[in-house]
């Protein structure tokens, strides 16, 4: 059997995705297209790219994701550094170190762009902050000027994962008929931060694609137990923004999960663990994998093709039938 996943956004988390996506793999369950927000993305890509459970648990332990957080030359000012560096690139760090590492990643196994994949394999979320708009990559960076099929997937990666004021935004230069001749820097530039601002968990991104009438169900992989019993340390503005996100990423979505699509997400406790910490030892990441693990296998012992029929054959059918009157 083949399934569509989507995996939620948690940052160093995306161990306990891969533990899940293990789970998957020893029931003979493969995978037919992957979405994901923020770190998902990342799972999902290299989920997309052929990368087994095994391969990227092996990956993500060898991998020091304190490389990704560099302090540049305006640390060295004291604390007027962070805020200097906010003030001017807009987030502490610059995202370039987890681009280029998935850009390796995917190089190993011959992928770079979404051209290299089968059609509409892999969906990544972003949010484009100045036009206030969800974008579903490849998709949408056409509306950029942007060839879809040369898009690199690793741009599209951190796009998705630029937490704001954390990473800085990926930056889209506005082609001509959008700007102004006398423009301001800051306004020459459409502004591409974390999907999770948006949709941290885009399990809606499957339900109009007709995917239950080819016998492909659609499969969540959602991050629990964050805040509920070890609350966010807040001492100053960073850590507040840390605390912020870290809530919208952990809360997003969570109403429409509860009240819809309860029996096609995996839930793995994931607590203890926030969405800035990218110093996890290698005992703790293993712990998340763990949990990831025995999260996929009790859901698979309860899980039946039938039933998922029963509840969200219906519920795929009126999608259909949304969509087919929106573009009517």
């Amino acid at each position: 059997m083949k399934v569509n996943a989507v995996f939620q956004g948690g940052g160093v988390k995306g161990i306990a995705l891969v533990g899940a996506i293990a789970a998957m793999e020893e029931r003979k369950v493969g995978f037919h297209q992957m979405a994901g927000t923020s770190s998902g993305s990342i799972v999902a890509a290299l989920l997309a790219a052929g990368y087994t459970a095994e391969e990227m648990k092996k990956l993500i332990l060898e991998t020091p994701f304190s490389q990704f957080v560099q302090k540049d030359f305006l640390f060295r000012l004291g604390y007027a550094g962070p805020a200097l560096r906010l003030l001017i690139k807009k987030g502490l760090y610059s995202g370039e170190q987890l681009e280029r590492w998935v850009h390796r990643k995917l190089m190993d196994k011959g992928i770079r762009t979404f051209n290299d994949l089968q059609p509409r394999q892999l969906r990544i979320i972003a949010s484009d902050i100045t036009q206030g708009r969800l974008l579903v990559l490849p998709d949408d960076i056409i509306q950029y000027d942007i060839n879809p099929d040369r898009f690199e997937i690793s741009k599209a990666v951190r796009m998705s994962c630029s937490i704001p004021y954390f990473f800085e935004p990926v930056l889209i230069r506005k082609n001509v008929r959008d700007k102004k001749p006398l423009d301001a820097f800051h306004k020459q530039f459409y502004y591409i931060v974390d999907g999770g601002l948006l949709s941290n968990f885009p399990l809606w991104l499957f339900d109009q694609s007709g995917a239950v009438r080819r016998g492909i169900p659609t499969l969540g992989f959602q991050l629990v137990g964050k805040n509920q019993n070890h609350p966010n340390r807040i001492v100053g503005p960073i850590t507040m923004l840390q605390a912020l996100f870290d809530t919208m990423l952990s809360a997003h979505d969570e109403r429409y999960i509860e009240k819809h699509n309860d029996y096609r997400t995996i839930k793995i406790p994931s607590d203890a663990v926030g969405l800035t910490e990218f110093s996890v030892s290698t005992e703790r990441s293993m712990e998340l994998f763990e949990s990831g693990l025995s999260a996929g296998r009790r859901f698979l012992d309860h899980w039946s093709m039938d039933e998922y029929l029963k509840k969200y054959g219906q519920y795929e059918r009126e999608s259909l039938k949304d969509r087919d009157r929106v573009m009517s």
